[in-house]
């Protein structure tokens, strides 16, 4: 059988890098938010709402209350690098899903390289990496659709042996990362 690694077709790459900031109210905390996403990305962020009305956090229905922006391409690798560094290259195993994705948070959003501004505060943020293998676009495309088959979707093993060869990270067994 021949050698898989060989394959131009095997090669995983990153689809998209959604960097999210969940202030959990709406107002002038969330534009603050939305402006450090913009200020990092370059990009005009896109806000979530709250689902349900949570009286004890004081959220209701359909309020604004996150921000988040997609980065794909070179851009994305960039600041995937850049919020790896600040977790010296460490993730859980349990950072990883099943479908070979993985996420991370970051506590300090100046630790990207951002200056720190007091008027902005300072703000933490979830990484969500997606990966994929050339190919992939067979099950997104609107016409002649099809599907992925089971030996080219990126497992989480195949995630956690890029992560490991891309940017030599470590893997940690614990149940909580320290900070």
């Amino acid at each position: 059988m021949p050698d898989k690694s060989a394959n131009v077709m095997r090669d995983i790459r990153v689809s998209k890098l959604v960097l999210n900031i969940c202030t959990g109210e709406s107002g002038d905390r969330l534009q603050k938010a939305a402006k450090v996403l913009e200020q990092l990305t370059g990009q005009q962020p896109i806000f979530g709402k709250a689902r349900y009305t949570v009286r004890q956090w004081s959220i209701r229905r359909n309020e604004k209350i996150s921000c988040c922006v997609t980065i794909r391409g070179e851009k994305a690798l960039q600041l995937l690098e850049a919020g790896l560094k600040v977790k010296e290259y460490e993730l859980l195993k349990k950072n990883f899903s099943n479908t070979g994705n993985f996420g991370f948070g970051i506590t300090e959003h100046i630790d990207l390289g951002i200056k720190y501004d007091p008027s902005t505060g300072i703000y933490g943020m979830d990484f969500y990496v997606v990966l994929d293998r050339p190919g992939y676009r067979v099950s997104k495309r609107r016409k002649c659709q099809s599907r992925v088959g089971i030996q080219h979707k990126v497992t989480k093993e195949d995630a956690m042996k890029w992560f490991q060869t891309k940017f030599e990270g470590v893997l940690l067994n614990k149940a909580h990362a320290q900070y």
